[in-house]
């Protein structure tokens, strides 16, 4: 249990220090993750960014993702979870047509949050969330990323689902992974939301650092 995402973001700083050299990239996911991030390229002294990921929610079950999407610059790419759309009875026209909204308004957010994305060719990006439940904006993160060139990319939460933690495809950071898994927010005694405001406020600081 942690006690917020700050403590969280300090805690997995620690686990990460020893093997996370000079030049590294912290990119947090919006808008938690970058709270945690924030904490992580702190304690490593090390540059932060934000990498624009959004879930693909399933029709009639908002909260489930079907898919994620995710933003770098001029990079986009999308990871569908077929077993979720299979069940759902999503047709391939309705999951582009939600996942081409999502994506409208990441590049929306990207704008805003980050008009000039950090180089990331050849460098080790460490990609940090508050915790990994599907797991599927997580991969799409990573996978822009990729595009984009990043050398040793690192995936690093507080907390995860086992299956979503092995699932990852990269060296994974993770602190715990609790066998029966319920919810990344229950292992929060704090885990209010994070507005757009606070994700620019920690970019900003970070920059000004």
């Amino acid at each position: 249990m942690f006690a917020d995402r700050t403590a969280a973001g300090q805690a997995l700083a620690r686990a990460l220090i020893a093997s996370i050299g000079p030049g590294a990239l912290v990119a947090g996911l919006p808008r938690g993750g970058v709270v945690v991030a924030a904490r992580v390229a702190d304690v490593l002294a090390t540059d932060l960014d934000v990498v624009v990921a959004r879930k693909v929610r399933t029709p009639g079950a908002p909260e489930l993702a079907m898919g994620a999407i995710a933003v770098w610059g001029p990079h986009a790419v999308t990871v569908r979870i077929e077993h979720v759309i299979s069940r759902a009875g999503v047709r391939d026209r309705e999951f582009v047509r939600a996942a081409e909204a999502e994506l409208a308004t990441a590049r929306e957010r990207a704008s805003h949050w980050q008009p000039e994305p950090s180089v990331v060719g050849d460098r080790t990006v460490v990609v940090v969330d508050d915790g990994l439940a599907t797991g599927a904006t997580m991969r799409a993160a990573l996978a822009v990323l990729r595009a984009a060139g990043a050398g040793r990319l690192v995936a690093a939460v507080p907390v995860g689902a086992p299956p979503e933690v092995a699932a990852t495809g990269v060296e994974t950071v993770c602190l715990h992974t609790p066998e029966h898994f319920r919810s990344v927010g229950s292992h929060y005694r704090d885990f209010g939301q994070v507005d757009d405001a606070t994700v620019a406020a920690e970019l900003a600081r970070a920059r000004d650092r």
